[in-house]
Formats: structure tokens, sequence, C-alpha cells
């Protein structure tokens, strides 16, 4: 596992490494995304998906649907796992298909059950880096697990 950080000093900031990341991510790319309440998980997905030709208002968290598709350039399917208790309730979501499908599995709060991650995924976690005068820096750590998101890294660290 490889790992890359980003420094965003604004929404826009995570806007562009959404648009950067992108074009590099290959078919069925599952995204474990992490961070607490505010980190800027969903602002995250809103940037990437805008950059697949989705509508940014289109784009919201679903942590009361649980799981929302949007048809842009790429297949999007978006998880948020906050409200989830056990790994079972995502399962019977079914994000198998989703897996197995051609374009995107973006996952909020992923790391609540690792377990239930593909074999092969791109991790971000954001963390707040704000000092109180400074409302929303945040630090992306991007890891690839598995050749082709050791890749991705690879070809963010250039």
């Amino acid at each position: 596992m490889n790992e890359w950080c980003f420094q965003s000093h604004s929404p826009e900031d995570t806007d562009r490494l959404a648009e950067t990341l992108a074009p590099l991510l290959p078919d069925r790319s599952t995204i474990a995304l992490s961070g607490g309440l505010g980190a800027g998980k969903t602002r995250f997905v809103q940037g990437l998906a805008a950059a697949l030709g989705v509508p940014r208002e289109y784009v919201v968290s679903p942590t009361f649907v649980l799981c929302q598709i949007y048809y842009g350039q790429r297949v999007m399917h978006h998880y948020d796992l906050y409200r989830l208790e056990r790994e079972q309730e995502f399962w019977n979501l079914g994000p198998e298909e989703a897996f197995a499908a051609p374009g995107l599995v973006l996952i909020e709060w992923a790391d609540k059950f690792p377990n239930c991650l593909p074999a092969e995924y791109l991790e971000i976690e954001i963390r707040s880096t704000a000092e109180p005068d400074q409302s929303g820096s945040r630090a992306f750590y991007v890891r690839g697990h598995g050749g082709p998101f050791e890749t991705v890294v690879a070809r963010l660290q250039a």
C-alpha cells in the first residue's frame, strides 16, 4: 500500500482533487471514504460527480436513504454507512452488484465495516488540519489497496 497526501484549504481545492482523480480511476473502482462529521466526504463525492457530468446539486449525503445512484459519464453508487450498526445491514443493500458493475462505488464511513470492502480499493481518509482561525483546511490521505489503486496513487504522486 502506498500513500499520497493532498492539502485542501477550501471546498474548491477538494473539487480540484476530485477532478484530478476522476480520469485516473479504473472501472469497477471502490472508494472508501472516512473522516468525522463535516470532514468533507460528501463534498468530495459532489466534486467527483461533477467531474463525471452529474450536476453537483443532485448529490446529497445518503445518510437516511443509505444509497444513491448517479448517472453521468460513469454510474456512481454512493453509500453512507453512518446509521448502520452491523455489517449485514450493508450487505442487505446489495453492494456486491455495485462492486461487480462498471462504474464507481463510493462509500462514506467505510471504516465502520472494513471487512465489507473488496480486496482492491482506494481509501481516502480526511482529517481536519484547521487552526482555530482557519475553517475548511483538510488533509486527504489517499491510499491504494491493490495493484490498480497503488498505480492511481503513484500517478497522483507524479
